[in-house]
């Protein structure tokens, strides 16, 4: 057995995150039956929580899956055999959904676009004047692409469907944007919203979701993929609407206490705190870049994700090994590169349940480590983080 490390784990990878304590503490719960009136009255209110974070009044689906599985229920609830998706490929994770839609028969469009960039809107909106047929039956969007740290725009790309005068629907990947940007269901028109339960809601993995409009589920009504376990109509006649099976009711009490969390916080303060310890995070690594030391691997200031910052190092130095120095060593574990990006970055999460002095604490991990590793870089990122902080007027309260 490996010997303990001191002190306690600092954990900065972009998910799964932080669980606070009270979440913890409110799903030690012993088995109870998942019909019984106690557990409804606990699971109608966390489902009603649930919809007021994503800003809706929408149907929530919800499985016991990770976010695979909640791309995997919304395809399946949306589309026949031979259907056509655009789904532009921007990082491991809009590739991964793409594999998913090309096995269940789905033909995917799925034009490659600069990862450290994301999507274009303009080569997206010709996509979409060209289909005059209206052949595309959707249009899959990763909000956030969690391996690359690019956030994409999502009313612009509303905008770039309703410009064409386009039927086809807005799928959206929330996994790690939820709770941690902005996000208004609703409002920026969408029409099915996957998420997850282990990053900004602050649970263990285990559950996700998808939030459908009624345009969606009109398409469901005619979807022949084959399905079942995720089947919405069988859950809909459910007292749940969700789950085919048995409903993992301890997670429900961790959801009701993360969603009191964020609202004793106030949504909008959640979006602003994640933005306040993003931009630091953007200090740090701006000065770290000096003596061609370390970069951003999103090459686009303005969509430069407020949850993770992929940080990409210099040619010839292996991003492993300083994730290596920072957890073996130090004690805070950093997410690294994915795929083809693996080695060649590694990745700050600045999500979920984070403060000013946690971040700080892995920044100056992450110094040390870059030191350790002997790679290039520019001394006084961390300083240059407490200064932002420091003197940023919403960051004292």
């Amino acid at each position: 057995m490996a010997a303990r490390k001191p002190g306690r784990l600092f954990f900065a990878n972009p998910g799964p995150t932080n669980i606070p304590d009270s979440v913890l503490r409110a799903m030690d719960r012993a088995t109870i039956d998942f019909m019984a009136a106690d557990f409804l009255e606990i699971y109608d209110q966390a489902v009603a929580g649930l919809k007021r974070l994503l800003l809706t009044n929408q149907e929530v689906f919800l499985y016991a899956a990770t976010g695979h599985g909640a791309w995997e229920a919304t395809l399946q609830n949306l589309f026949s055999p031979g259907d056509a998706i655009l789904m532009p490929q921007v990082g491991y994770f809009s590739v991964a959904w793409g594999k998913i839609a090309q096995r269940f028969g789905l033909e995917l469009i799925g034009p490659e676009h600069d990862w450290r960039h994301g999507v274009d809107i303009a080569a997206l909106q010709a996509t979409l004047a060209a289909d005059s047929a209206h052949r595309i039956k959707a249009v899959c969007i990763v909000h956030n692409e969690t391996s690359t740290g690019v956030a994409l725009p999502l009313p612009e790309i509303r905008a770039a469907l309703d410009a064409t005068a386009h039927p086809a629907l807005l799928l959206v990947d929330t996994i790690s944007s939820f709770g941690s940007l902005e996000f208004r269901m609703d409002d920026w028109g969408i029409d099915a919203v996957v998420g997850g339960s282990q990053k900004g809601l602050m649970l263990p993995a285990g559950l996700a979701f998808t939030a459908v409009s009624e345009k969606a589920l009109a398409a469901h009504r005619d979807a022949r993929l084959p399905r079942f376990y995720f089947d919405w109509s069988l859950m809909m006649a459910r007292r749940h609407r969700s789950f085919m099976g048995t409903v993992p009711t301890g997670p429900f009490y961790g959801m009701l206490e993360a969603i009191a969390l964020i609202e004793a916080e106030g949504l909008e303060q959640v979006w602003r705190r994640h933005t306040r310890l993003a931009e630091a995070t953007r200090r740090a690594v701006s000065v770290w870049s000096g003596n061609e030391g370390v970069s951003f691997y999103c090459a686009d200031r303005a969509r430069r994700s407020n949850s993770v910052t992929a940080v990409l190092m210099p040619e010839g130095h292996d991003a492993e090994l300083v994730r290596k120095i920072a957890y073996d060593r130090f004690n805070v574990s950093l997410g690294g590169g994915l795929d083809p990006l693996g080695g060649k970055l590694f990745r700050i999460g600045h999500m979920g349940d984070l403060n000013e002095p946690m971040l700080l604490g892995t920044l100056g991990v992450v110094e040390l480590a870059l030191a350790a590793a002997h790679a290039p870089f520019a001394r006084g990122g961390v300083q240059a983080a407490i200064d932002y902080l420091g003197h940023d007027d919403h960051s004292i309260r």
